[in-house]
């Protein structure tokens, strides 16, 4: 059974660091390409970042390139994300997601992940 569990969300001034840990378990990690979404309260669930089973390819949104880093380590089996820079609108509940299958993985939507975390709460004070 694959599980997914974030964590590292919390409460952080704007302008202010957190790093998002997800350790994926269940399947080799290898296997997985993983992404990063977030949904804000009334909002629709947002691609975030994502990256390829390598950890050589990796995809960001617009509203946090420059800001957030996502990063895997297939030793730890976990991946991470890092956010600089944090900004009001940043807060949300965040998600870990993992596609199994390569062949429908596209890394925006959130549809073609078959895994999710149970999300962490990230919340940016002014």
């Amino acid at each position: 059974q694959v599980q997914l569990v974030e964590s590292g969300g919390g409460l952080v001034q704007a302008g202010g660091s957190l790093r998002l840990s997800c350790a994926v378990s269940g399947r080799t990690f290898r296997m997985f390409a993983m992404g990063w979404f977030r949904q804000a309260p009334g909002k629709e669930r947002d691609f975030v970042a994502a990256i390829d089973r390598s950890g050589q390819r990796t995809y960001s949104a617009d509203s946090v390139k420059g800001r957030f880093t996502i990063s895997r380590d297939n030793a730890k089996n976990t991946v991470e994300l890092q956010m600089n820079s944090l900004k009001l609108e940043d807060t949300a509940v965040y998600y870990c997601a993992a596609n199994l299958y390569s062949s429908n993985w596209y890394p925006q939507r959130p549809d073609t992940y078959d895994y999710w975390g149970q999300g962490t709460q990230v919340t940016v004070s002014s």
